[in-house]
């Protein structure tokens, strides 16, 4: 540390590897090695990195509360505030695990990224932390734990490091993780390129030469040297592109270093002047840096000798920072040592943390577990693409963004009240893909309105996690409505009125706090209306009671859209449950728009009527039932069945039907012959299996011969 910071405070770095030693005492590791070897290992990958006193400190500290006696408030006692809650910061990021249920590795990612949100010193101990695990995860015996380990750096880690611009870190745990996930694909891809090497070794050193040479003339001074792919590089973009090995071009590349940025573009025109540059291969990261402060020319020539050449011209600076992302930052200034955020500012001109703290504004939207763990992966993986607002503002979007992501990455006011969109002074729908430079300009409405099938019209965690709640808070409104309206029914059957009588015995038994919660639970049926009058009047004859509990039928109007979502729906979209099919929860479903162009039609996926649109493409929207759909609710069906004439055996088949729990609303006998007769039940039931179960037991009956569910 004293190579490189005068202030490093000597006694406290002594006095933490002493510890650290004495606390982890006998532990080993399962390479056979003391335990303390690993936090010192740790120590020494982050001063590679020049990091500060507090994060060696930590690092040589990392584990003592995890793995020994010690406590946090040990920690502060003995090292400062600053060490405890960096300590404290790497100790609550809980293993990632893969193989852990989508809820526990969503909150284990919730975790992370509040962490370092907050200091990315923490990110970095807990990144060299999984760099040396790497480095000797061989020593593990069990193939199923090296390769979960492994899977979790690809996934988790390695994206991190890349978010913030450690490139070095991200190379060797990419390839770390590739020895032990795919060590046959990695020893073919090491074999090619040892090949590789012997044949256009001699090449490349003669490129690097006459590149130089070039530069020189022009008078420009520049480093120049080729640098390989690595494994896991070379094998994402054969995965990705699906090509053979011979078919990549870009294995080796050329790095021009010079001494500024006005030299980067000058050297960019003396090898476009020298050699004839490939088409749509030339990025400027300089006027536009990647959101992890990346910046460089990149372009691809046919060079010398036909060979075609992807390059990467940049300056020192940008070299370093490519190399070592924010880690680039910390340097001595103003008589001490610590990160520099007016160079990091200088250098990228925008926050190297900028892509992690989208994530936090995801976690402050909240949502689902699995929409988190995807959105979270989503953001650190994609690529970016660059749009201007009207006023000539840059906003930054993932790659395939939508202009409602951009919408809301402006502001969440702006993406809750949108209707449409301008992109280049043309109206354009929603779902087109916003293109680097396009300008969009969001036209809005005068009240927030988000339709429920906008989820697919978004790419963006910000712009989903506001469209998500939006809609929670919409059907929330929705089922308030549904459940007040079951309850002051329920009340009418009864005898008795909501004004005459103490809500509190209902609220207590619900376990919710108001009057509109418990109606809420009463709307999504987490609550059944006779708990409610069994609370408040718990001498009511339990005759009246069962005639006050209705289940919530699922019927034709705007209150459908609480048990059906998708594409063409909007807050005023009324849904008509097409009778020659009579759909229920569970049957893939499918709409059709009606002329008026405000309701739906719900069909069966295979309803034999649909067989009329096939021609016309832009009347169907994809539909999917609600979870909701499947609680306590009822829907009409239709089954047609085969009796052998007898007496009694239509009775017979209606008890049957009772005792299977469906309730007969009309039946109609057809086809009337000597042996047989034809009829056709009219059922309420729960969903698809239910009446499943009721066509089964139909089946089972003697006298039954056939028995089909009604469709067409």
């Amino acid at each position: 540390m004293s190579s490189y910071d005068p202030t490093a405070d000597e006694a406290l770095l002594n006095r933490a590897y002493v510890y650290a030693m004495r606390m982890h005492g006998s532990q080993k590791r399962a390479s056979g090695d003391p335990y303390f070897a690993h936090p010192i290992e740790v120590a020494g990958i982050l001063t590679d990195y020049r990091l500060d006193t507090a994060s060696i400190v930590t690092a040589l500290l990392h584990d003592v509360v995890e793995d020994t006696s010690a406590t946090p408030a040990d920690i502060a006692g003995l090292f400062g505030e600053e060490v405890a809650e960096l300590v404290e910061g790497v100790t609550k990021l809980s293993k990632l695990e893969l193989t852990a249920e989508h809820a526990r590795q969503a909150e284990n990612l919730r975790k992370f990224i509040l962490a370092i949100s907050k200091d990315v010193r923490v990110l970095m101990v807990k990144l060299a932390d999984r760099l040396h695990n790497m480095r000797t995860l061989h020593f593990i015996k069990s193939p199923a734990k090296r390769e979960r380990i492994a899977r979790e750096t690809l996934e988790i880690y390695a994206p991190l490091a890349r978010s913030i611009g450690c490139h070095r870190i991200c190379a060797e745990l990419e390839d770390l993780a590739f020895s032990h996930l795919n060590p046959v694909a990695k020893a073919a891809l090491e074999r090619r390129l040892d090949k590789l090497r012997n044949e256009q070794g001699g090449a490349v050193s003669l490129v690097s030469q006459e590149i130089s040479a070039r530069l020189e003339t022009a008078g420009i001074p520049a480093r120049v040297f080729g640098r390989e792919k690595h494994p896991y590089s070379i094998w994402r973009k054969l995965q990705r592109k699906s090509i053979g090995f011979s078919q990549l071009s870009d294995i080796y590349a050329f790095r021009v270093i010079v001494d500024s940025d006005e030299d980067c573009y000058r050297a960019l025109g003396v090898i476009h002047r020298a050699w004839p540059s490939v088409p749509e291969r030339f990025k400027d990261f300089i006027s536009t840096p990647k959101r992890n402060n990346y910046r460089s020319l990149h372009t691809t020539v046919v060079g010398p000798r036909g060979m075609r050449i992807e390059m990467q011209i940049r300056t020192e600076a940008m070299d370093l920072i490519a190399e070592e992302g924010v880690a680039a930052h910390w340097r001595y200034k103003g008589q001490s040592y610590g990160f520099d955020s007016d160079a990091a500012e200088a250098a990228g001109g925008r926050d190297p943390l900028a892509n992690l703290r989208q994530l936090v504004q995801v976690l402050e939207h909240g949502g689902e577990a699995e929409d988190l763990v995807e959105h979270a992966k989503m953001e650190m993986y994609l690529d970016q693409v660059f749009v201007f607002t009207p006023k000539g503002q840059l906003i930054s979007l993932p790659r395939g963004a939508l202009p409602l992501d951009f919408a809301y990455a402006v502001h969440t006011n702006i993406g809750d009240t949108a209707i449409g969109a301008k992109i280049n002074g043309e109206l354009r729908p929603l779902r087109t893909e916003l293109n680097n430079g396009d300008v969009v300009d969001v036209v809005r409405g005068p009240r927030p309105a988000v339709p429920p099938d906008w989820r697919s019209l978004a790419v963006t965690g910000k712009a989903k996690a506001a469209i998500r709640r939006h809609i929670r808070q919409t059907e929330k409104e929705e089922f308030i409505r549904l459940g007040t309206a079951t309850f002051d029914q329920m009340f009418e059957r009864a005898g008795k009125h909501r004004r005459d009588v103490s809500l509190r015995p209902a609220l207590d038994r619900a376990g919710v706090a108001s009057e509109p919660e418990l109606f809420e639970a009463m709307g999504r049926g987490r609550i059944s209306p006779a708990d409610v009058l069994d609370a408040i009047f718990p001498g009511l004859k339990v005759e009246t009671r069962a005639a006050a509990t209705a289940e919530r039928r699922i019927e034709d109007g705007k209150a459908a859209r609480l048990f059906v979502r998708g594409s063409g729906m909007t807050a005023a979209t009324k849904l008509h449950f097409a009778p020659c099919c009579t759909p229920v929860p569970g049957d893939r479903i499918v709409g059709i728009q009606q002329d008026d162009g405000a309701s739906l039609t719900v069909h069966t996926i295979d309803c034999p009527t649909l067989a009329q649109y096939e021609d016309r493409e832009e009347l169907w929207r994809d539909l999917q039932w609600t979870s909701e759909a499947g609680r306590d609710t009822i829907s009409r069906a239709r089954l047609t069945a085969t009796i052998r004439d007898a007496p009694g055996v239509l009775g017979q088949a209606c008890t049957i039907i009772g005792e299977a729990g469906g309730n007969i609303v009309n039946l109609r006998m057809h086809h009337r012959q000597q042996d047989f007769f034809d009829v056709d039940f009219d059922l309420d039931v729960k969903d698809a299996r239910h009446l499943t179960l009721i066509a089964a037991a139909l089946r089972a009956c003697p006298p039954v011969e056939h028995v089909d569910r009604l469709k067409g």
